[in-house]
């Protein structure tokens, strides 16, 4: 009698055991398949300041980009940037990031686009601080008022002087006077 109980112990331990270490299956269990969509070529005109323009056609399947200079085409292969963007081949070389663009031939620099970034703080007699960073090409401000949250704003047409808003922000100015207003209310007057 002995020997059938330690028989059976033995038994359900190692039943116990094996159940344990068995992975575990879910009746419920619901397959979801995801599709990335990536957008094969996107064209991106820069134009530098002296009016020449760079056209770039990123191909993202085939890890290129296609610039379009002085008439010349030419395909890039993709390199592994820290950050931005790197193309280039024996005779090119194509490096950015944001908006800022560069294209060397022959390791000299061809064209070079760099937006026109002003940034102004403007203080108040209250001890308000107001710092705002524009971009001129973009036509935006992101505005922080004494080290706030960011707020971006994109441009108006003034009659004179700065217009920029947003749904609740709006920043006017002429020469060194800014206004900041939330919903129509001042927040910030210089």
């Amino acid at each position: 009698m002995t020997k059938k109980i330690l028989t059976i112990g033995m038994l359900s331990a190692i039943f116990l055991t094996s159940c344990k270490d068995a992975p575990a299956t879910d009746i419920n269990t619901e397959t979801v398949n995801t599709e990335t969509v990536v957008e094969e070529n996107q064209t991106i005109t820069t134009t530098h300041k002296s009016g020449q323009k760079l056209d770039v056609t990123y191909n993202n399947e085939k890890a290129t980009a296609t610039i379009n200079f002085n008439g010349e085409t030419v395909e890039l292969p993709s390199e592994r940037p820290a950050s931005g963007i790197w193309y280039k081949n024996d005779t090119y070389e194509l490096r950015g990031k944001g908006n800022d663009i560069t294209l060397t031939k022959d390791g000299k620099v061809v064209f070079e686009h760099v937006d026109d970034i002003v940034a102004v703080e403007a203080k108040n007699n209250n001890g308000d601080v107001l710092n705002m960073t524009f971009n001129n090409d973009e036509g935006t401000v992101k505005a922080y008022l004494n080290g706030g949250e960011q707020i971006d704003l994109k441009q108006k047409r003034a009659a004179s002087g700065i217009w920029y808003n947003n749904d609740s922000y709006e920043l006017r100015g002429k020469g060194d006077s800014y206004f900041l207003t939330k919903d129509g209310k001042t927040i910030f007057e210089n």
